[in-house]
């Protein structure tokens, strides 16, 4: 039951991230600049309510995954959920921060999406390992 939930929540996380690579931020890039900022932080706040769970659970999982069978596999898969932490909040965070200032130009916003396409990877990569590993 527990290995459900693991891949349930690594699913998730995989269909999140590539409904925010190919729909989501690509959208923002339409949203005219006066009304982006409003939207952005309407966003934010909503969206907060399904990935903060998950990455929490996720994260719990990989751990859990990794103290009672401690296989190279699951190392991996922690070792990439790390890489995906740390491009969250070193990358994407403060791109979001810049869009909730009002300073969410194209060029930020292009970023945001380019810079998304590593994280996406790296998620659909755990996906796999969790499952097939």
């Amino acid at each position: 039951m527990i290995e459900l939930v693991g891949h349930l929540l690594d699913f998730g996380m995989v269909v999140l991230l590539w409904l925010v690579q190919l729909v989501i931020y690509p959208s923002f890039l339409k949203v005219r600049n006066d009304a982006l900022r409003d939207w952005h932080r309407v966003y934010t706040f909503r969206v907060g309510f399904i990935i903060i769970p998950m990455l929490f659970g996720q994260l719990g999982m990989w751990i859990y995954k990794c103290v009672q069978m401690p296989t190279t596999v699951n190392w991996i898969g922690l070792a990439l959920l790390g890489v995906c932490w740390i491009l969250t909040f070193l990358v994407s965070v403060p791109l979001h921060q810049q869009v909730e200032r009002g300073e969410g130009s194209e060029a930020v916003l292009q970023k945001l999406v380019w810079t998304n396409w590593p994280r996406t990877i790296c998620w659909t990569i755990i996906f796999a390992v969790g499952l097939f590993g």
